[in-house]
């Protein structure tokens, strides 16, 4: 467990504060990263992991990865919030490995957090609400390499690690060195064959589990079906290599096992609302 949270990597996508009516209303939505908010004013809720959780002033609030959840404003309220990419090591998320609360009563010292966020990246706001827009604020790219934009990612990275720990509660779930049927270890074997032809009955092979089985207990365990899963990293990754590599469409389709660029395109447009190389010129040019 020691060894896989000394490799946490967190990338900042976007930090704001936001002011919003009832218009703030979405359904169904599934994200590639992490949301935290911190409610200032007014009311709203989230509805996620089979709870509905009303926004109070004062507190924050956190919706994983690869959770499907609803989010609204009643009426009007007012937060702090940020999204961010999350991983351990070899696509395996946090969530997977320690047990999580989802909302938390906030410090004084967790507002100061979020402010601070705000001064380092004040051009990170969210520019369109809308889900299907996974990433308004782009990551930070890796053309950042003076000293204070070093020191700004740093900085950056402990603050996300501080405000995500905030939930985490007691409880370990780490993986089994034992159990090869271990589903924690399939998001492992996914990451390292992302490039290849991942099928269903490929992770049930490696887990020594029967498809329909397996199926249901991924289903089950993460809140998505695998096939969904794989996609969603798929186009995660891409938008990663799309924002810090000089690669063409086609490497990068390569690159996260979609070999066809058409339907690689297709499926970014659908999932994103932006064809990979619209995304690239949006973001790059920020």
């Amino acid at each position: 467990m020691a060894n896989f949270l000394q490799n946490i990597n967190c990338n900042l996508l976007h930090t704001g504060y936001a002011e919003l009516d009832d218009k703030w209303n979405y359904s169904n939505v599934i994200s590639t990263f992490v949301r935290l908010f911190f409610i200032t004013k007014g009311a709203g809720e989230m509805v996620h992991s089979g709870k509905t959780y009303v926004f109070k002033p004062g507190c924050m609030y956190l919706i994983p990865s690869y959770t499907y959840n609803n989010y609204r404003s009643i009426e009007y309220h007012e937060q702090f919030y940020t999204g961010f990419f999350e991983e351990v090591t070899y696509g395996v998320s946090i969530f997977n490995l320690l047990a999580f609360t989802y909302e938390v009563k906030a410090s004084k010292m967790d507002k100061r957090l979020f402010k601070r966020l705000l001064e380092i990246h004040p051009n990170k706001m969210v520019k369109n609400s809308d889900p299907k827009v996974f990433i308004n604020g782009g990551l930070i790219k890796k053309t950042e390499n003076s000293q204070s934009d070093l020191k700004n990612k740093l900085e950056t990275k402990s603050i996300l690690e501080i405000l995500l720990s905030r939930f985490v509660v007691e409880g370990d779930i780490s993986v089994s060195k034992k159990d090869k049927g271990d589903l924690n270890k399939v998001l492992v074997y996914i990451a390292e064959n992302l490039s290849g032809n991942l099928s269903v009955e490929d992770l049930s092979n490696f887990c020594n589990l029967n498809t329909d089985y397996f199926s249901r207990s991924f289903k089950a365990k993460y809140g998505i079906r695998p096939i969904r899963f794989i996609q969603l990293k798929r186009i995660e990754r891409s938008q990663f290599l799309l924002l810090t590599t000089k690669k063409s469409l086609k490497q990068i389709a390569e690159e996260v096992g979609m070999y066809d660029v058409a339907y690689f395109s297709k499926t970014f447009k659908k999932l994103t609302g932006v064809t990979p190389a619209g995304f690239r010129k949006q973001q790059l040019n920020n």
